[in-house]
């Protein structure tokens, strides 16, 4: 997700930019009209596909606190069209779940998406959030783990209505319009602006202009959020009533331009995490002395330089005791340990490699003798077969949504490497402008411990920026055990299940 090597890969891969100010959005992206007459025409990306189906709404049943409720899922699409010209430019595929019984005046809605940017929002809704479940710890992260899923009985749909949307070009939602259309939903601000539109579409066509509203997002979902939310106050005129971001990054500009030094800060205590949960489990609180030396005696040796021996020596051996990597190793590195680096060495001994994911989920490395790692992630490539097969059979089984000659794409690596305006944007400046202008506005960032993708401590040194504003608590930092989607841990699903309920409680900030 960076201008780095890693962040490349990231962003082609993944599980988290940014206008200076809100953008104004419209009912399709701006960027993206359609050109004159006399200018070349590419060909739509869904000329020649069949309609997608209309919109199918199904019941259900699920047992919920011990209870067996009845609930609404509905599959179906919202149409983006050309503000000016009316113009098809995509349509924006969602599944809906709705508790029956239940006031819509106070009940929660929350939108929810994933990440990449490429990817549908299938970790959040099958990982854990909705209605039903696929395993995905252990044994389950494997191309051939039976795609099953699961009755959920802690899914969220308890506490709130879950509305789980796909951005143009993942999952089964499709552009329809040409290649300017298409680079105009591939851009920072154009997948927000479309985003925005659709919520507030969703909202209006459901009558939930009254109940208070969430937005749920993973990674590059979570980046998306606040963004998110600045285009309803400000443009679209829905108010947000709390963000929930899940292992986000918030700021590409400042930790990962080339080989930065504070990069090297907020990956480290997700190191000294992975090292020592292969001794036990850890919580943050063990992870106290990790923090204080990143951004103490650390930093101030990193900003010494490679050049002051003494301060090369001081890391090196830091850095070996913290991680458990060979001290000569750590010394041939200066004490800066690339996360691909880490990520391999720490597993030489039994030739594996952990998941960027989640550091203590381990793949098998194919080629242990090879100088650079060549291998597919453990968590990311191992659960996206089953991910995808199970989608396909939630939509056809028990929603009654068929596409017929259509594709599920769980995650669209073309729009992963086409992406515009990613290397140079942050999201933290949208979050404050958030937090000021609504003092009823809540947030709750979550992180795992071994997440070597998006590290916790980076999240924390970015919010660490942001003053408080208005009552105190508005914004919440928790970190679980696990990586990045901690919650295919089950301890760690069920934790942010409750403060996640905590956000959305009427009240006071928790």
């Amino acid at each position: 997700m960076k201008p780095s090597t890693l962040a490349r890969w990231l962003f082609s891969a993944l599980v988290a930019l940014g206008a200076a100010n809100a953008p104004r959005a419209q009912e399709a992206p701006p960027q993206g009209s359609p050109p004159g007459r006399n200018a070349p025409q590419a060909r739509p990306p869904g000329e020649g596909l069949r309609p997608l189906p209309p919109d199918s709404t199904t019941k259900h049943k699920i047992t919920l606190g011990g209870k067996s409720r009845d609930f609404t899922a509905t599959a179906g699409t919202i149409r983006l069209s050309d503000a000016q010209t009316g113009a098809p430019q995509a349509d924006i595929a969602f599944i809906a779940f709705r508790l029956d019984g239940e006031p819509a005046r106070t009940r929660p809605v929350s939108f929810v998406m994933n990440g990449g940017p490429g990817y549908a929002s299938a970790w959040l809704n099958l990982g854990g959030l909705g209605p039903w479940r696929l395993p995905m710890d252990g044994d389950a992260a494997a191309p051939s783990a039976t795609p099953a899923v699961l009755d959920n009985p802690d899914s969220w749909l308890e506490f709130t209505d879950l509305v789980f949307l796909d951005p143009a070009g993942t999952g089964y939602s499709r552009i329809l319009g040409n290649d300017e259309v298409r680079k105009s939903f591939w851009s920072v601000n154009g997948d927000i602006n479309s985003l925005a539109v659709t919520i507030r579409r969703w909202v209006e066509a459901n009558g939930r202009g009254l109940s208070p509203k969430f937005i749920v997002g993973e990674s590059y979902g979570g980046f998306r959020a606040p963004k998110i939310a600045r285009v309803l106050q400000t443009d679209q005129g829905v108010g947000i009533d709390g963000l929930m971001l899940v292992s986000p990054v918030l700021d590409f500009t400042r930790f990962d331009s080339g080989d930065s030094l504070l990069g090297h800060v907020a990956r480290l205590p997700a190191y000294a995490a992975t090292a020592r949960e292969r001794k036990g489990p850890v919580t943050r609180d063990d992870l106290k002395d990790v923090e204080a030396y990143a951004s103490g005696e650390f930093l101030l040796d990193l900003v010494r330089g490679v050049n002051d021996r003494a301060a090369v020596a001081r890391v090196s051996a830091r850095v070996a005791e913290i991680t458990g990597l060979p001290p000569e190793l750590v010394r041939r590195l200066g004490g800066r340990v690339p996360v691909d680096v880490f990520a391999r060495e720490i597993n030489r001994d039994d030739a594996r490699i952990s998941s960027l994911y989640d550091g203590n989920a381990r793949g098998l490395d194919p080629d242990p003798m090879s100088p650079r790692g060549r291998y597919d992630d453990q968590l990311r490539i191992g659960l996206h077969a089953p991910i995808v097969q199970a989608m396909v059979d939630v939509y056809k089984q028990r929603l009654g949504w068929n596409v017929e000659n259509g594709r599920y794409q769980f995650l669209n690596e073309q729009a992963g490497r086409q992406w515009e305006g990613r290397n140079r944007a942050e999201s933290a400046s949208d979050l404050r402008r958030a937090l000021a202008l609504d003092p009823r506005l809540r947030v709750l960032v979550t992180h795992g411990l071994s997440d070597l993708v998006t590290p916790y401590y980076e999240t924390r040194m970015v919010l660490d920026q942001i003053s408080d504003f208005g009552a105190p608590g508005r914004v919440r930092f928790v970190v679980y055990p696990g990586g990045h989607m901690s919650y295919i841990r089950d301890a760690s699903r069920l934790a942010m299940r409750d403060d996640a309920r905590k956000l959305m409680e009427p009240g006071p900030a928790p």
